[in-house]
Formats: structure tokens, C-alpha cells, sequence
């Protein structure tokens, strides 16, 4: 049950990552109804618009891949009928590449916030 919900998180947390993307490639962060909010500066100068999108288009595309890595070998584990397990340090690793991916889904969105000082 436990490689069922963890297969179940990456799977959204990649979802979520492809929607952001989405927004990004589709030049609408800046849009509240549709993207994020952001700095009133960010709004304002079109190269700073132009830089958000960019930034949420790729590093949330980026997370988007990274989350796919994980579930072939918990795949794997469940297709396997219980004939595979995962150790507590393998289940660790699954714990910290998760945090890495929500890191990394997360930067383009601190960054945004510090684009109009630069």
C-alpha cells in the first residue's frame, strides 16, 4: 500500500509540474486569473514577463522529468505481487529525491519574486 501512494505522489507531483509548465510555455504567469502572482515589477516590463515564463517553462518542465525517473522501479515493485520490496534506505532516497523535485518545481517561483530587484 505504501508503493501505491508513493507511486501516486510522484505521479501528481508530475502533473502538477507539466500544468506550471504549461502556463509558462503559454507566456501567461504573469496573468493572475490563469498564472501566479508576482511583483508588480514583473508585471509591468515586458523582458521581466518574458523571463518569468521562461523560467517557469523550463525548470518545471525539468521537475515534470525528474518525477517520471522514479516510477519505473516503483513500478516495478508493484507489478512485481509482492514478490519485491523496498528497503527503509531505499525508501529514504524515494523521500529525498522527492524533496530535490519539489525544490527544483520550486525555484522559478522564489526567483519571480526577486526579478524586479535585479
Amino acid at each position: 500500500m505504501a508503493y501505491m501512494f508513493i507511486f501516486g505522489c510522484f505521479c501528481v507531483l508530475g502533473v502538477a509540474s507539466l500544468l506550471a509548465a504549461r502556463v509558462g510555455y503559454r507566456g501567461e504567469v504573469c496573468n493572475r486569473s490563469v498564472g501566479y502572482d508576482v511583483p508588480a515589477d514583473v508585471k509591468a516590463d515586458p523582458a521581466l514577463r518574458k523571463r518569468a515564463n521562461q523560467l517557469v517553462a523550463f525548470w518545471c518542465t525539468g521537475a515534470a522529468v525528474l518525477s517520471v525517473a522514479p516510477l519505473v522501479p516503483i513500478g516495478s515493485v508493484i507489478l512485481s505481487g509482492g514478490g519485491k520490496s523496498v528497503s527503509t534506505w531505499g525508501l529514504v532516497v524515494f523521500a529525498l529525491y522527492g524533496m530535490a523535485v519539489v525544490i527544483v518545481g520550486a525555484y522559478p517561483f522564489e526567483k519571480i519574486k526577486h526579478l524586479g530587484g535585479e
